[in-house]
């Protein structure tokens, strides 16, 4: 990437305020609190903010200023941070790096999916299933990993040019695993055939996340051999929400030339199998995942399903130290269940953020949930929130009153 003299002005000055705020003594603070709560000690409810789809109001292409495709993609993120700092106040590590990811790809499961488009710009979609019968699994095949080292390097060596005196650029490999068996299977069956085959055609159901279960244990193995794996006890984003930051990682023998997955975190999730009872959420899916989670070090589990009639079956994956609690899901029950044994990642409900902006409303959910989880330690992810009603300051007000709770019960 060719850098023009504009961009890079513009580059370097955002990266100098991005130094800036790494610097700051609070970010020692929360990467130590970060720390101690992923080692199960309750320091006090954590806080982290996903805008997600809400970023297009948060931060819109047209406040860009940079004239190169690249730089403007680099421009954003840095823009990202210093909104962090500037208007969200979570718990958020803004450190004093840039991250130039390895150049990973794979050649998928052998089938193209297919879905029903919407008319509307962030509508959802519809499945459109290219698997009909078991002799479609025969179309499958195992994902072979490609590491595309010219393009890494060049990313690597333009950014070092750039800022690479301000910023601690670092070259890293896979460090975000997780297992999405049922989202891969579901695109390529369709959500009502998957739920029907539990019942009319289990057998096929069975082959199905048997092949892709022996499919992620060989993109594993891949990385490994290939050296491609990357650690992720930092500030790594993981599971459904929280960040890795942990001294139990790597583990005893590690080799800093060589990444194992006993050095890191991973996580799994079935969203989709929310309605199913335990039983059928065991059997169909998460066996598979727990012996695929079960090489890490450390794990995490769940996404937006309700696991809180679950939690048996979770609670046998190995190493499970982050699990889920979904905007729906009983969070007295959870409680009770999860205690101080286990990272209580909950998920409030992103709607508050649209419609009429009840700030009383918000506190006293916020409230009870802080009052019942007590004995736990408790994260609070903000996520899947495609609008804010282009009305960013609810993030600034919903991030404040939830500062305001969590010095109550700390």
């Amino acid at each position: 990437m060719s850098t023009t003299q504009h961009d890079r002005i513009i580059l370097r000055d955002l990266a100098t305020h991005v130094a800036e705020i790494a610097d700051q003594p609070v970010m020692t603070e929360r990467r130590d609190l970060w720390t101690r709560h992923n080692r199960l000690e309750r320091v006090r409810p954590m806080i982290l903010v996903f805008p997600e789809g809400a970023w297009r109001e948060l931060l819109p292409q047209d406040v860009l200023v940079c004239e190169e495709k690249r730089a403007r993609a680099m421009e954003w993120e840095l823009r990202r941070r210093i909104y962090y700092d500037e208007h969200l106040y979570d718990d958020t590590v803004i450190e004093k790096e840039w991250i130039v990811n390895k150049v990973v790809t794979n050649t998928g499961w052998g089938l193209a999916t297919s879905q029903i488009e919407t008319s509307h710009d962030t509508g959802a979609w519809g499945f459109d299933p290219v698997i009909h019968t078991s002799d479609d699994l025969k179309k499958l095949s195992f994902p072979e990993v490609r590491y595309d080292e010219k393009t890494t390097m060049d990313s690597l060596d333009t950014v070092e040019d750039v800022f690479g005196d301000i910023l601690d650029v670092k070259l890293k490999g896979v460090s975000h695993i997780s297992f999405h068996l049922m989202a891969i299977y579901t695109r390529l069956r369709g959500l009502e055939q998957v739920m029907m085959d539990m019942i009319e055609n289990p057998s096929m159901l069975h082959e199905a996340m048997a092949f892709l279960e022996e499919g992620y244990r060989r993109l594993t193995a891949q990385y490994q051999e290939l050296n491609l794996l990357g650690l992720n006890n930092d500030s790594t984003y993981h599971s459904s929400g929280g960040v890795g930051y942990t001294d139990e990682l790597p583990r005893p023998g590690f080799r800093t030339d060589h990444i194992r997955p006993w050095d890191m975190w991973a996580s799994a999730e079935s969203q989709e199998m929310d309605p199913v009872s335990p039983e059928m959420h065991e059997e169909f899916v998460m066996q598979y995942e727990r012996r695929l989670l079960e090489p890490f070090g450390l794990t995490g589990y769940g996404c937006c399903d309700d696991l809180s009639k679950k939690f048996d079956s979770v609670f046998r994956i190995p190493n499970i130290r982050r699990i889920s609690i979904a905007p729906w899901a009983d969070v007295d029950v959870s409680a009770e269940w999860l205690r101080d044994r286990y990272i209580f990642s909950w998920k409030p409900r992103p709607t508050f953020l649209v419609g009429t902006f009840d700030e009383k409303a918000v506190h006293d959910y916020i409230r009870h949930t802080l009052e019942v989880t007590q004995g736990c330690v408790i994260e609070m992810i903000l996520k899947d929130t495609h609008t804010c009603e282009h009305q960013p300051e609810r993030f600034t007000r919903w991030t404040a009153i939830s500062r305001d709770l969590v010095a109550e019960y700390s």
